[in-house]
């Protein structure tokens, strides 16, 4: 049928990646290099400028143009990280990896965030993969900051998986198709939990009192 895309093959690791890795048994990379500022700074229309606001306050969040650089996939909090889940343990990885009040922000490949949200619209993807939010050229997100202050607390923006080079590998729609349908594969062969039941009671029983009738005297 003309116009329906066709499924993607399942993605192959890219060089760098490490297969079997759960990402949340191990210490998450929170700071950005030198190297990965430059990338970031790279998705404003004014990179010096960035930059230069990053130095004069390296632990304030900013907000950075999509589209340019990179794309981003919104996804909530628990199916996100189930789907980082699948990118470590079956491959290929991920690149940058942030979180923005309870939700996962996964940086992508330019384009690949309209070509997943139309992947997503068919009905096969649609029933078991969650509502995401895909954003791409014309959006902005909020990204946490470069820097964190050692005696500060964790605040709703921090990095997973922080920037750490100019050219970091960024997956593609079929990467991250294939990993929301594992994720969401594995989500529905888990049992759900038995519903709570109140304990059986027995009824009340109500006394009542016993009365006599008088029958009159036996036979003879």
């Amino acid at each position: 049928m003309s116009g329906v895309p066709r499924f993607p093959s399942p993605p192959a690791a890219h060089p760098g990646s490490s297969r079997g890795v759960d990402m949340w048994t191990h210490q998450s990379i929170e700071y950005v290099t030198v190297a990965g500022e430059a990338w970031l700074a790279s998705a404003s229309e004014y990179p010096r400028s960035m930059r230069a606001l990053w130095e004069s306050r390296p632990w304030a969040p900013t907000v950075l143009p999509c589209g340019r650089t990179f794309d981003v996939v919104n996804l909530p909090g628990l199916f996100g990280r189930r789907v980082l889940d699948e990118l470590w343990a079956t491959g290929p990885g991920c690149g940058p990896v942030a979180t923005h009040r309870g939700r996962i922000l996964l940086f992508a490949q330019v384009g690949a965030a309209q070509q997943l949200r139309t992947l997503l619209v068919w009905e096969e993807w649609a029933r078991s993969v969650p509502p995401l939010l895909c954003h791409s050229a014309g959006d902005a997100i909020t990204v946490p900051p470069v820097q964190r202050a050692v005696d500060a607390p964790e605040g709703p923006n921090r990095w997973i998986v922080a920037p750490d080079t100019r050219e970091p590998w960024l997956p593609g729609a079929s990467v991250l198709l294939w990993a929301c349908v594992r994720a969401a594969r594995t989500t529905t062969r888990q049992p759900s939990p038995a519903p709570l039941r109140a304990p059986l009671t027995p009824a009340p029983v109500t006394p009542y009192p016993l009365q006599l009738v008088d029958a009159g005297p036996p036979p003879s």
